[in-house]
């Protein structure tokens, strides 16, 4: 059977593999040889999970969208991930990786971070075990993601500025990557969502496939029924869509909807939908679709949300486009951010910008009174509210 899921090589159909420079070989292959064997082990499941629960605050809601459901003739459920500890769902990879570094013996943490909620979920959990934390962020992401920042830095981490490109995610990881190639010994990269080299991709998606789990627990508890007909999520690099999606890619009665940053439009040279304007090519040390010109060069993106201004998609969401598996929609800026005001008026949640995106597809497609749909409620909005004042002059 034709699978959706990761092959020993560390390919989704013909995306992912590991394309590294020779010095990132060593860590790579560390990675690669005890993943699995360290987090498949009993302790390390027990330790994670304890955490998950007492810490983080797991299992997040899956909460029926009483309004929006009448509004639209559907069942719309929240799976409530902007409730976890730090406010986004980036705080279950970082414990899972804290963990794994732990196992490895490292003793020093860096990490890339462009909204500033994986830079603070991994400040957060460095600090609660002890462990030295360098963040790299773009400095104009460090501008629009003020509150973030300063949470890092209370945090005890030290956040440095990413000054080449366009100075946003692409450019951190890239200072990111350059330092662990400058510390391979003592040295763990947490990334923050299911792209880099293989292992990331995978190990990423397991440590954020909770939320899929628990999605299936709770709808048979509320609904009588484990699979919801669609599960819909934002997707930047799309580490919350791979958790939320991870348990159903082989499940073709779950239908998938992947959600991307149009930005001012498609055709305006100011847009991250990379399975439009994307083609195959490698960033990062991974083969995916990614935005670039016709000599190879990538091109900038641009969203006005932090986290999905990436110039291209995990792996595992260029498979699910190229094998048609997913079903890809992009949104406006204006879409997204008048669904942040419409997701606040209509259920009392105000969400993360990134998050606001998945919501404008109820706009975009028609679903019917019976279908049970699951949006990943990625994030809070605190961390945008400069963003929502500005916009809206509120």
């Amino acid at each position: 059977m034709k699978t959706h899921n990761v092959d020993s090589k560390g390919f989704y159909g013909e995306f992912g593999g590991a394309f590294i420079p020779e010095m990132l070989y060593p860590n790579v292959e560390e990675l690669r040889n005890n993943y699995l064997k360290i987090s498949s082990s009993k302790s390390f499941k027990n330790e994670f999970n304890k955490l998950l629960k007492d810490y983080v605050g797991r299992p997040t809601p899956l909460y029926f969208a009483k309004r929006l459901s009448e509004k639209y003739n559907t069942k719309i459920y929240l799976k409530r991930e902007d409730l976890c500890h730090t406010g986004a769902h980036k705080i279950n990879n970082t414990i899972g990786q804290i963990l794994l570094a732990k196992k490895l013996g490292k003793k020093r943490i860096i990490a890339e971070t462009g909204a500033g909620q994986h830079g603070v979920a991994t400040a957060t959990v460095c600090a609660l075990m002890g462990i030295k934390c360098i963040i790299y962020m773009g400095e104009v992401d460090i501008k629009r993601q003020a509150p973030n920042v300063a949470r890092m830095k209370m945090l005890g981490a030290e956040v440095r500025p990413a000054t080449s490109g366009s100075k946003t995610l692409k450019d951190a990881t890239n200072e990111a990557i350059r330092d662990w190639i400058n510390n391979p010994v003592n040295t763990h990269y947490i990334i923050g969502s299911v792209v880099g080299p293989h292992p990331y991709p995978d190990m990423v998606a397991r440590f954020q496939s909770v939320i899929g789990e628990e999605t299936i627990n709770q709808l048979q508890e509320i609904e009588n029924k484990s699979k919801p007909d669609y599960v819909i999520a934002c997707v930047g690099g799309g580490s919350n869509a791979a958790g939320l999606f991870y348990p159903f890619l082989d499940n073709f009665d779950v239908k998938i909807i992947c959600v991307e940053a149009a930005g001012k439009g498609i055709d305006t040279g100011e847009s991250a939908a990379t399975s439009i304007l994307g083609k195959t090519g490698i960033i990062h040390g991974s083969k995916t679709l990614l935005m670039q010109s016709n000599d190879g060069q990538i091109t900038e993106p641009y969203s006005i949300s932090a986290g999905l201004d990436y110039p291209g998609i995990g792996p595992m969401h260029a498979n699910l486009f190229k094998s048609k598996r997913g079903e890809f929609i992009s949104i406006t800026d204006i879409d997204a951010m008048k669904w942040g005001l419409i997701l606040s008026q209509t259920e009392g949640i105000i969400p993360a910008i990134e998050t606001s995106h998945a919501f404008a597809v109820l706009d975009k497609k028609k679903f019917k009174p019976n279908d049970i749909i699951v949006f990943n409620c990625s994030g809070r909005g605190d961390k945008d509210l400069d963003t929502y004042i500005e916009y809206f002059k509120l």
